[in-house]
């Protein structure tokens, strides 16, 4: 079988018996002699084995960046120090710090008295539900809780300033690229 550029697929011959090279077993453990029906499979990287006169370059892109990519970049970083954005970012970690904390020392504590503790986790409280169980739904319960809060949290205290910031970023980096959307 041929690859759409003529050679034939698997860069051998068509017959492995036919083949002068010995396949080596691959890293994912293909036998020795394996072809393989990947089109892209024999494909030569840009330069490597066509003639002079097939090859095509393609612009390389210049080492420094341009202006107007270095006014866009002066736009981010001022608005990353401008003390809006710090309020922003100081009022999510209020929030995201001490919740974590303790939603983890919630989990970390119920694995704990799970393993430590079953006598106290297999007490009755009523019928067939025990302390183990309530305190599983319990962590279920907390983490719906937690999303609502975070949602909440994010919605009364972050997200009008937020939006703002972006809005102010694009109209600035706009005009630092000359107008241009």
């Amino acid at each position: 079988m041929q690859s759409s550029n003529g050679r034939p697929r698997g860069g051998g011959t068509e017959n492995p018996a036919d083949s002068q090279e010995r396949h080596t077993p691959s890293a994912f453990g293909a036998p020795e002699g394996t072809r393989y029906d990947d089109p892209w499979y024999d494909a030569l990287a840009s330069g490597w084995g066509e003639s002079a006169g097939d090859v095509t370059v393609a612009a390389v892109p210049p080492a420094r960046p341009v202006p107007d990519e270095v006014a866009t970049a002066d736009v981010y970083l001022s608005v990353q120090r401008s003390a809006a954005f710090q309020e922003v970012r100081s009022r999510y970690r209020r929030f995201v710090i001490p919740a974590v904390a303790g939603f983890l020392t919630w989990y970390f504590g119920y694995v704990v008295a799970a393993t430590t503790a079953p006598g106290i986790m297999a007490r009755r409280v009523v019928g067939a539900v025990n302390v183990a169980m309530l305190a599983g739904l319990g962590q279920f319960l907390s983490t719906f809780l937690l999303t609502w809060a975070y949602v909440r949290h994010a919605r009364l205290r972050r997200d009008r300033a937020a939006l703002e910031l972006r809005w102010d970023t694009q109209e600035l980096a706009r005009g630092a690229r000359g107008g241009v959307s």
